[in-house]
């Protein structure tokens, strides 16, 4: 699943490939987003942390990963 985070200030934003489901991850930000000085830690599918202080989120984007098909199809 990708997981597209906006940081306030910050024209790019981060993108994680992580292995959580869209309710794993959406309790994961509402838990940070409660907290002044709450982090959101999302886990990669490699295994690297991503550590974000809650209070420059300005947006989370949790979107199932497209599954890409290669070749053509033929009609």
């Amino acid at each position: 699943m990708e997981v597209k985070i906006g940081v306030l200030h910050t024209a790019r934003e981060i993108v994680v490939d992580s292995g959580q489901t869209p309710d794993e991850v959406e309790e994961l930000v509402a838990t940070a987003l409660k907290s002044v000085d709450g982090q959101l830690v999302l886990t990669d599918e490699r295994g690297r942390k991503v550590i974000v202080p809650a209070n420059l989120v300005a947006y989370v984007d949790i979107a199932q990963a497209d599954t890409r098909r290669v070749g053509f199809v033929h009609g």
